[in-house]
Formats: structure tokens, C-alpha cells, sequence
């Protein structure tokens, strides 16, 4: 079996050497010509998967090591086909962690109680379901959540119309696919009409796709102060963003809320279990146990302050600081525009190594109650309390 894949997925050569022969390249740079002999076609966002791709290729499996695949078209992979799998889920904790030192972050800078606001989670997937959870009982929110198809399936979830969503929230958080036909199209779904209903001074975050907002309305939103902050992920145009948008964001990083390494590694692992059911390989496993290290400097000691919104940001500060990456993106302001791609493109290739909160064990100097919850239900391990 001939595998290609992109150089930026974890293990993917050890892992599936196990199956066959692997060969990585960047995933930007992938053409038809490094498919003539390729089996299997494993992707991260940032390749186009089309007839342009694969036309003439042997390729009959596909795996985008992402939640998301609208870079991928699924209707000419199943006119000629070939299998396909995404890594649903495998990120959803890592940007759920993103969004959460993302609104302590504002907090601090807005001087605003987390705790009497109302978030409004517009998608309620893998990921929309754990911002809600976080935002609820780590945070301590209101939280108000919009799903069109899960409403008019009749989920067993109280769901709001957008309307809703948009006139009633504080803070507005995106977590939708980008689809750009149907009656739950997302393209542009934050436009200016949609910006005019929402409370004045709100604060918006899109960490879904970056066309599901509209530069030109959000940028205007921003600039009249309809909008009091906004903190975006993904861009329009990636890599070429616009850079009077990141001038006015509070927080702008270069798409990387789902780029924990374990998130990372569950979607390799996820790939790995999908060929080896398309292919019936019974016989192959990888100790994912002993292939994945522990978290460097696991033990985090904090004495506590009593303002617990304050601690919690501290702590997490300890494994992501969201403001470093927002400081890498804004490195793009001082660069000439033909450099600015290539540098969003060099932060997600180099992108250090970020664990998830369950890795880490935080050791309180004193009892702090409310802390300690919030830290539970972070999934931090606790000791010493």
C-alpha cells in the first residue's frame, strides 16, 4: 500500500509504515503528479481535495486528519468511489480549551464577570458541546445554544432560534461547518444584517471556518464599536488574511485553536483505525500508550488568590498562553504582503507542542473550592487539596 500524507500530521510515518509505504509532503504544496501511485491520500486542512487532485490517481482513500472537510469534495469522491474519513471530534477539547482562555483573556482586559453573562454557542457538534459544557461549569455562564438540524430533529436539548442567539448574547461563539448551499447554509452567516441585531458592544469568536463570517461586516462592526471585541482563529482567504481585520481583533491567531497535540494525535490515531477497516487489516496495532510522551513539567504548584477568574486564567497560562499566539500573528503587521502567507503558513507548520488540561496535575497551596471545581471540570487532575 502507497500512502501520501501531510508532513504535519504526528506519527503518521510510524504509525502507518505498519501498512505500507509512506510518503509526506507539505500540505499546501500537494499536486497530481505525487498521487500517480498513491493508495491512500491523508490531508489537514490546507489541501484541496478534488478532481483536480486525484484525477488519474489509483487512490481509493482519503482521510483528512481534521473535524472539518469542507476542503474536500465529497461528491466527486463518492461519483468515482473512494472512501473518505474526517477525525470528527479529535480536536473538539483542544479548541474548547482555546475558547475558554480566550473569554478569561477578555475578562481581564474588559474587566467583565464571566459568570453574569450570556454565551451564545451557535453549533452544538463535537466541539459546540464542549464550549457549552465549559462555559457553563468552568465559567459559570448562562449559555444559549443554536443548532437548525439538531433542532428540527427534535434533539431532547433546549435550542434557540440565531435571532435569539444574536440579540440576547454577550458573547457569541461560532462552532458550524462552512456550507455554502441549503437551508443551514453557513457561508456569511455573520454578515452585516446579522452583526445590526446583535447587542451593541457583544463580542464575537469564530474558530469554525473563516468564511462563515464576512470580513467587510465585521470589520465595519468593529470599527463603529458595534462590536466591543472580536476574537477570530480563522480568516477568510487563509493564508492571505486581511490585515486591517487583524489590526482590530483583540485576539487574531492563525488557525490553530485545535492544534493541541493530543488533539493532533487523535486524529491520527482515528485515520489509522478508518484504513485499517476500509482495507479489513485485523492484525496491525499501535501502542498509542507508548508512543505519545507525558507532558513536560506536569505539575503545576498555585497558591491561590480567592478571585477564582483571575487563578484559572494563571493556571492556564501555565499550559497555553493564547496571547503568544496572538503576538506570533501580529508579526504580519511589520511584513510586506507578499511575506504575510507564508508566515501564517510557517506559524501552524512550527507550531510548538501544546498539551490538553487533563495532562497536567495542579497542586493548591490552600483550599479553593470554587477553583478546584472549575479545574475539575477543565479535566485538570488535582493534589495536595
Amino acid at each position: 500500500m502507497n500512502i501520501v500524507a501531510d508532513e504535519n500530521i504526528p506519527y503518521v510515518s510510524e504509525v502507518f509504515s505498519e501498512l505500507g509505504t509512506v510518503r509526506t509532503l507539505p500540505g499546501r504544496g500537494m499536486t497530481a503528479a505525487d498521487l500517480r501511485d498513491a493508495d491512500v491520500l491523508l490531508v489537514r486542512s490546507v489541501t484541496p481535495v478534488s478532481e483536480a487532485l486525484l484525477a488519474g490517481s489509483p487512490v481509493r482513500f482519503v482521510g483528512t486528519a481534521t473535524i472539518g472537510f469542507d476542503h474536500v469534495d465529497t461528491g466527486y469522491l463518492q461519483e468515482k468511489g473512494i472512501a473518505f474519513a474526517t477525525a470528527s471530534g479529535s480536536n473538539a477539547n483542544s479548541v474548547a480549551e482555546y475558547i475558554t482562555a480566550a473569554l478569561l483573556v477578555l475578562s481581564q482586559r474588559y474587566e467583565m464577570d464571566l459568570s453574569g453573562m450570556t454565551l451564545g454557542v451557535v453549533g452544538y457538534g463535537n466541539v459546540g458541546t464542549k464550549v457549552t459544557r465549559y462555559g457553563e461549569s468552568v465559567l459559570g455562564m448562562r449559555v444559549l445554544v443554536n443548532d437548525p438540524p439538531l433542532q428540527r430533529r427534535g434533539a431532547p436539548l433546549a435550542l434557540v432560534d440565531l435571532d435569539e442567539v444574536l440579540t440576547t448574547s454577550d458573547i457569541v461563539t461560532l462552532h458550524v461547518p462552512l456550507t455554502k448551499s441549503g437551508p443551514d447554509a453557513t457561508y456569511h452567516l455573520i454578515d452585516t444584517d446579522s452583526l445590526a441585531t446583535m447587542r451593541d458592544g457583544a463580542i464575537l469568536l469564530n474558530s469554525s471556518r473563516g468564511a462563515v463570517g464576512a470580513t467587510g461586516a465585521i470589520n465595519g462592526a468593529l470599527a463603529a464599536g458595534k462590536l466591543r471585541a472580536a476574537v477570530l482563529d480563522v480568516w477568510e482567504n487563509e493564508p492571505a488574511i486581511d490585515i486591517d481585520l487583524l489590526r482590530q481583533v483583540a485576539l487574531g491567531t492563525p488557525h490553530i485553536a485545535g492544534y493541541s497535540f493530543d488533539g493532533k494525535v487523535a486524529g491520527t490515531q482515528m485515520l489509522f483505525d478508518a484504513v485499517c477497516r476500509h482495507e479489513r487489516i485485523t492484525d496491525k496495532f499501535v501502542n498509542w500508550t507508548d508512543l505519545v510522551p507525558p507532558a513536560a513539567d506536569r505539575r503545576i504548584e498555585y497558591a491561590p488568590t480567592g478571585d477564582d477568574q483571575k487563578d484559572l486564567l494563571a493556571i492556564l497560562r501555565h499550559i497555553y498562553d493564547i496571547k503568544s499566539d496572538d503576538a506570533g500573528l501580529r508579526e504580519a503587521l511589520d511584513l510586506p504582503a507578499e511575506q504575510r502567507g507564508p508566515h501564517f503558513d510557517r506559524l501552524r507548520k512550527q507550531y510548538p507542542v501544546r498539551r490538553e488540561a487533563w495532562n497536567y496535575e495542579v497542586h493548591l497551596a490552600s483550599e479553593a473550592p470554587g477553583l478546584q471545581a472549575r479545574l475539575e471540570a477543565l479535566r485538570f487532575g488535582l493534589a495536595g487539596v
